[in-house]
């Protein structure tokens, strides 16, 4: 039967662009028929299946002409080990149009991407739900209400649990009390008598497993009848199998041999209680998980005061616009990201930086949704608004990032897709080889071995290993001014050895400051800074800029300016309050025949020194040299020498001139310095640090840096700097301290361990205890692992992988210090940016 579609084209904008998809499509031996509309940009094919239209998307992405696609988060319930994540996987990939789908385990959602018009978010969710899985198209405002799910969730099993207890404490005390207390078997025949105390066993457990316990029967049996077992069935198939032999050792005694008339009721009850308290304390820490994510929607505000026809109203935010005016008043939280109109206060940034100390502002500062007023009162003009705030897409970044699958979960879902198919067929053998090998009772012993090997042998702990602490760690990073924008960026900055760093902006504060002026006969420094001020504010070079701030600080009008020539690449000429000055190289004073004699020596001193030094003369005579200088950011010396301890090494690629790399170099204690290199040059110069198989971080903050960040095995951008380099970026530290990248490295790092902490104990559980459960130490030992035992240890495993990853909340920012409060001294300036 054929499949017909409309796939919707990127990139046509001509009838020749056209004819090129329609070539590309009916050249594919898939395509029985296809027609392309230019006006709709789209194109109506027919396959012979459905399966066939993977290779006719690659068919158009190779042509140029990518079909256009779209991405939906789904919510879904009912997921509870690796099993599951690769069932509702498989579920999602076998929707025709679907391109890609991630599970995440931890957080319950699936990320997909989907071709647009092929198919639609509610039939993704569809698919999930007939799977077994019930699922919702997510939506940016039902993220409050699925932390109260999961808030209703945890108290449903905590009243589950109290319950299952209540009910299964008198069954314990009979079956086991004989076993554990001298005269209780004595007691209870005197009394009630053995049959009476199997009754009462009886009762209670019923009550057990169709109460509190029916949620393990109601999802795992279809499941196994669908041939997809979860954990589920696992505990569905061990309770009953305890259950159902007990209840015939109870009311049909006579179908069992005498040596194997015995109960097991306990172990059906105490198996439920022991997971649904796993489950109660994995629901618990589940939701701490996500703590900071609610921390950072918590940070966004309902309403806003706002100015509307000279009367302030208050309005919910989602009804806020671009360009409203908006009172806040001291205390409360910014609605909006916005320039200051009018007010000065102080603001409290730490959700974005990180750092404590808040920022002033006044009239034309911007200032972030979220953060929060100090004392003054402010009026805002709103600029961004709604999703479009600072707030709302750190928070779609993390979330995004936190769904990410990185590449060591991939060899883990491979192997719980199908470890509880496998768990059941070693279950069976189990039973099997006791069967036809065990000691008497056979029968009893081989149950007992069968239920352990069912319950123990549960896959929660290795499903959660790794979503777990990808949630938590980038969650914390967050909180330390780290975003992650790429999942898989968690676990290759890892492995990262060499930190390269661009220098304006990133090493250096990328603005000059005028650093030196040394000054040569009767002018005095006032005199000079107003004739160089205002000659040098017809001029739009960043030096010029540097020269008007120094005159500015110290409270120097400009001088008045009645002529002003522009000499490319050398420098200027102008007259100014009645003088001829010169500013410039030495070859331009040489040019006008201004001698610099041994004044030269202290400008070739300068630029040693890392400072680009001119020279200023006064109706043709000498009269200063100009030293000019990027100051390296507070933070840079520490930030690179923390990366040493780490041991990682540090590169600076630049274009600016090789003596000014080496002196910021030797101030940083950079390792390697490539300088006077192009943007293109850039790529080529990470290439050569890849020598030798080593893994390079780029980390830049300028429009010329995109392409390095994109070349880089890791780009990592200033999120100070400009949009198209945070876009071409894996990761944005959201200030613009170097101090950043420790921290990712940190948490990246830290994060790894943690996950491979985490999957160790959950594949070694395994491995140790399963053969175990099946009774191996039996012949050496006579000891069997009881069932209840086993639910114990599964139960326990999950917790302990959630406790393990809930370790890394405490990650504390591997610089402790505040930028600029270290003891050591303040690194001198250096030169200014050629870049």
């Amino acid at each position: 039967m054929s499949f017909q579609t409309t796939l919707q084209i990127s990139g046509m904008t001509c009838g020749g662009c056209a004819a090129r998809v329609d070539r590309a499509l009916s050249d594919n031996d898939a395509v029985q028929e296809a027609s392309v509309n230019l006006a709709g940009e789209s194109a109506h094919v027919t396959l012979g299946d459905s399966a066939d239209l993977p290779l006719v998307v690659q068919t158009l992405d190779s042509a140029g002409y990518p079909a256009r696609t779209s991405e939906a988060t789904l919510q879904i319930d009912g997921m509870h080990c690796g099993s599951c994540v690769g069932r509702v996987e498989n579920a999602l990939t076998a929707v025709p149009g679907v391109v890609s789908a991630s599970v995440n385990l931890a957080a319950e959602t699936a990320h997909v991407r989907y071709l647009d018009g092929v198919v639609a978010p509610a039939a993704l969710a569809r698919a999930v739900t007939d799977a077994g899985y019930p699922a919702q198209a997510g939506q940016d405002d039902t993220r409050r209400d699925r932390g109260a799910e999961k808030a209703a969730e945890s108290r449903a099993l905590a009243r589950d649990t109290m319950i299952a207890g209540a009910l299964t404490l008198p069954v314990f005390v009979l079956a086991m009390g004989a076993h554990m207390v001298p005269g209780m078997h004595e007691l209870i025949m005197r009394t009630i008598g053995m049959q009476t105390s199997w009754l009462i066993q009886f009762g209670l457990t019923t009550a057990v497993l169709v109460w509190p316990g029916r949620r393990f029967y109601r999802i795992g049996i279809p499941a196994l009848l669908k041939g997809a077992p979860d954990m589920n069935s696992l505990v569905a198939l061990g309770t009953a199998a305890a259950y159902l032999y007990s209840v015939v050792a109870t009311f049909a005694p006579a179908l069992l041999p005498a040596a194997n008339r015995a109960v097991y009721f306990e172990a059906a009850a105490v198996i439920v209680t022991l997971i649904l308290l796993g489950r109660w304390l994995e629901a618990r820490a589940k939701g701490r998980t996500g703590a900071a994510i609610r921390s950072l929607l918590d940070m966004q505000v309902r309403t806003a005061r706002v100015e509307r026809e000279g009367a302030l109203v208050e309005v919910a935010t989602d009804a806020l616009q671009a360009g409203d005016v908006i009172v806040v008043r001291p205390g409360e939280r910014v609605p909006a990201d916005g320039t200051v109109l009018e007010g000065d206060s102080y603001i409290d940034e730490s959700m974005l930086t990180g750092e404590p100390d808040p920022m002033a502002k006044t009239s034309g500062d911007t200032v972030t949704g979220g953060t929060v007023n100090g004392a003054g009162s402010l009026r805002i003009q709103a600029t961004a608004v709604g999703a479009d705030t600072t707030l709302s897409q750190i928070i779609r970044m993390v979330e995004d990032a936190q769904g990410a699958k990185l590449p060591i979960q991939g060899l883990v879902d491979r192997i719980t897709l199908w470890f509880v198919p496998a768990v059941m067929t070693a279950a069976a053998l189990t039973v099997l080889v006791w069967l036809v090998l065990g000691p008497s009772p056979a029968l009893t012993l081989a149950l007992v071995a069968g239920v352990s090997v069912l319950i123990i042998a549960c896959p929660c702990a290795m499903g959660l290993a790794t979503p777990t602490s990808i949630m938590v760690g980038m969650g914390r990073a967050a909180q330390m001014g780290v975003l992650f924008r790429k999942g898989d960026a968690l676990q290759r900055l890892a492995a990262v050895d060499v930190v390269a760093l661009d220098k304006t902006g990133t090493v250096t504060e990328g603005r000059p400051e005028l650093t030196e002026l040394e000054l040569f006969g009767d002018v005095s420094r006032a005199r000079m800074l107003a004739l160089l001020a205002g000659a040098e504010g017809r001029s739009e070079h960043p030096i010029a800029a540097a020269i008007l701030r120094a005159a500015t600080s110290e409270g120097v009008t400009p001088a008045e300016v009645t002529a002003f020539d522009t000499i490319t690449g050398a420098g200027l000429r102008a007259t100014v309050d009645g003088a001829d000055l010169l500013i410039g190289t030495e070859a331009l004073m040489r040019d006008h025949d201004v001698s610099v004699g041994q004044e030269g020596e202290i400008a070739r001193a300068l630029a040693e020194r890392g400072r680009t030094a001119l020279f200023a003369a006064i109706d043709g005579k000498l009269a200063a040299v100009i030293g000019v200088a990027d100051p390296v950011k507070p933070g840079s010396v520490a930030a690179i020498e923390a990366l040493h301890k780490r041991g990682l090494k540090v590169a600076m690629i630049t274009g600016d001139r090789a003596e000014t790399a080496q002196a910021i170099a030797r101030e940083t204690g950079i390792d390697h310095v490539i300088a006077g290199v192009l943007p293109d040059g850039k790529l080529s110069a990470i290439d050569d640090l890849r020598a030798g198989g080593a893994t390079v971080a780029f980390v830049g903050d300028g429009i010329n840096d995109a392409p390095a960040l994109a070349q880089a095995d890791i780009g990592v951008a200033i999120g100070t700097g400009t949009d198209v380099a945070i876009e071409a970026a894996d990761v944005v530290l959201i200030s613009g301290d170097l101090g950043g990248v420790v921290n990712a490295h940190e948490v990246s790092r830290r994060t790894m361990r943690n996950i491979r902490q985490n999957l160790f104990w959950a594949f070694g559980y395994n491995v140790a205890l399963i053969p175990v459960a099946a009774g191996v130490l039996y012949p050496l030992t006579g000891l069997m692992l009881s069932p209840m035992l086993a639910a114990g240890a599964m139960a326990l495993s999950s917790v302990f992988v959630l406790s393990n990853a809930l370790r890394l909340r405490g990650l504390r920012p591997a610089l402790q210090e505040k930028p600029g409060a270290s003891t050591r001294p303040t690194p001198r300036p250096v030169a200014a940016p050629a870049e």
